[in-house]
């Protein structure tokens, strides 16, 4: 079992129980939140699919249509790897709490404390940001309403426009509220998928790279110059120690880091092409917009669907940038230390630490993406470039 206290995340906690996620409270409820939530998300998807029944299929139809639907898909499937895997979200913290209480030494408690309050105001930062901009998209079609109220104008207005294109076989303009809750309710569960899953890789990650610190410091340990000035037997022996534990949290910390992507790397690879194309088509549905005018309120979505995968694609290649300079903080740590005035054994120790940054380290995901601002910017590059076939296509 884990300290929720000791790993800080409570609130990562919250979120993940909202979406019926938390590993350890599975019960029949927890089941149905979770039918209800597909149920949700797989209905909606299905009704903007059936748009081609009744509507003529046009190039600017087909598009509109996937780059919402693709949206939906890349956390669905999300969603439905994460409900699958519970036991290795489990697992994962199960092997943060088993590293903490293996630390004894309280300098290496307040690191791995540090980096989890640092995921811990993350978290939080990105939950005020949601909480903020969420009541945005859900008001939106009802604001020329308010205007009305607060302006005292008595003037007659059309219903609410919907934000996706979708096909309930009803009528639109009768039953528009409730096709706007469905709606809505579909976002809704979307925005809380990503915040509660997004923010829990966050918190592996920082715990990880709070790990590659540790593995520093213990390097700067068995090689203080206090530790250096004494030739004895028995101190040669305890930096040998020293240096045996830092390479341990250092091989630690890798595993941690490749554990969890490793697990995920299906769903990452199928996230990966499927929001690519998604913000490609959402990025040519604005363009479209601001250059021939269409309709102002059905722009909302694909800005926001934009939006959410752009920021995802950039917070999560940041996170993983972070994890690889924190490696590489370790190898300079062991080039920095005055390895020169320790004896012949200590020196060949440390070469062989030194002969192990030959190999790079980052998070592969199965082959075909590495997370870093560099493939950031090859994903972002990749957008635009489908956005530019998109556009030659139409002129």
């Amino acid at each position: 079992m884990i300290c929720i206290d000791c790993l800080h995340i409570n609130l990562n906690r919250i979120l993940l129980l909202a979406v019926g996620l938390w590993p350890y409270q599975q019960s029949k409820i927890v089941r149905l939140q979770l039918i209800l939530f597909f149920a949700i998300l797989t209905t909606f998807i299905i009704f903007q699919f059936t748009t081609f029944v009744t509507s003529k299929c046009t190039p600017n139809l087909v598009i509109n249509v996937f780059s919402s639907v693709l949206f939906y898909i890349t956390f669905v499937i999300k969603y439905s790897w994460f409900s699958i895997n519970t036991k290795v979200v489990e697992c994962l913290m199960e092997q943060l709490q088993n590293i903490y209480n293996k630390l004894t030494d309280k300098n290496e408690i307040s690191i791995i404390r540090k980096y989890g309050s640092y995921a811990k105001r993350c978290t939080a930062a990105l939950t005020l940001v949601v909480i903020l901009s969420a009541p945005v998209p859900f008001l939106y079609p009802f604001w020329p309403y308010f205007f009305d109220i607060l302006l005292s104008i008595n003037e007659s207005r059309s219903y609410p426009q919907q934000l996706s294109v979708t096909e309930y076989f009803v009528d639109q303009k009768k039953y528009i509220y409730l096709i706007l809750l469905h709606a809505n309710a579909a976002l809704f569960v979307i925005i809380l998928v990503i915040l509660a899953t997004g923010t829990i890789f966050i918190v592996y990650e920082l715990y990880a790279c709070g790990m590659f610190r540790i593995a520093s410091y213990r390097i700067e340990q068995a090689m203080a110059v206090d530790t250096l000035r004494k030739g004895s037997l028995q101190n040669k022996n305890l930096i040998y120690k020293k240096l045996i534990y830092a390479v341990d949290m250092h091989r630690e910390a890798m595993k941690f880091s490749d554990s969890t992507v490793s697990k995920f790397k299906v769903m990452f690879s199928l996230m990966i092409v499927i929001g690519v194309i998604s913000s490609s088509l959402n990025f040519f549905r604005i363009f479209q917009m601001v250059s021939f005018g269409y309709d102002g309120e059905i722009s909302l979505l694909p800005l926001i669907a934009l939006i959410i995968c752009l920021s995802y694609m950039f917070a999560g290649n940041y996170i993983a940038q972070e994890v690889m300079d924190h490696n590489n903080d370790v190898f300079a740590t062991a080039y920095n230390i005055k390895w020169y005035a320790a004896s012949l054994n200590v020196q060949k120790m440390i070469l062989f630490l030194l002969q192990r940054s030959t190999k790079v380290f980052n998070l592969n995901i199965a082959g075909l993406f590495v997370g870093s601002l560099e493939g950031a910017a090859t994903l972002l590059s990749t957008i635009i470039s489908y956005f530019t076939v998109l556009y030659a296509v139409q002129t």
